[in-house]
């Protein structure tokens, strides 16, 4: 990937600051590497390859890592690293990036899955509106008894009982099971990687 700065209508300070963000962002890896050739295929023809699966797995991880630390981890070069991230925001695989909050450290400390038995799957403007709560961090509708799943996260008990008293009093909701939370082994987002066995193994016929 090469670096073009034209010198014309800068002076010198402002070139050289240029430069000190570019070495900033990319390390010291400021080589003309080809990229994959991902410049030469239109974004909607690629799919996620195993690179961009190493790449998505480090960000996971920490997404504030810098291209020069993600290319020594994947064995490509800070550019092609750079590329590879603006395609993947482009194209919607990567859709944000946030930070994680420990729910404790914020006061609440209580976490709850409430399934919920309602009309038409619970696609009522009543259960639309439970977005608008910060304590409800996944709206999920499903197969089975419950139409929707709610994870709901909220800092006591007397909160919990408010949050389900309006939920009992939504249009459209028959009944709700809560499953409290006790303790929290694994809990984390998509992760880019993927287990081949579960595709391939004997029990696919």
């Amino acid at each position: 990937m090469k670096i073009i700065i034209s010198v014309s209508h800068l002076n010198i300070i402002q070139y050289l600051a240029i430069m000190a963000e570019r070495i900033a962002e990319y390390g010291n890896d400021m080589s003309t590497e080809k990229t994959d050739d991902i410049r030469q295929r239109p974004s909607k023809e690629r799919t996620v390859d195993a690179m961009d699966r190493k790449i998505l797995g480090a960000l996971t991880q920490d997404a504030t890592r810098s291209y020069a630390d993600l290319a020594k981890e994947v064995g490509l070069s800070a550019p092609a690293v750079h590329e590879r991230v603006k395609r993947l925001r482009a194209t919607g695989v990567i859709k944000r990036t946030v930070a994680e909050i420990d729910g404790a450290a914020v006061g609440k400390g209580f976490m709850a899955f409430i399934h919920v038995e309602a009309s038409g799957w619970g696609k009522t403007s009543d259960i639309a509106q439970l977005t608008e709560y910060p304590e409800v961090e996944e709206i999920h509708t499903v197969t089975g008894d419950s139409g929707v799943i709610l994870k709901v996260r909220v800092e006591s008990t007397v909160a919990m009982e408010g949050f389900l008293w309006r939920l009992y009093n939504s249009t459209g909701v028959h009944n709700t099971r809560t499953y409290v939370v006790l303790s929290t082994h694994l809990e984390r987002g998509a992760q880019a990687e993927i287990t081949p066995e579960f595709a391939t193994g004997d029990h696919v016929k």
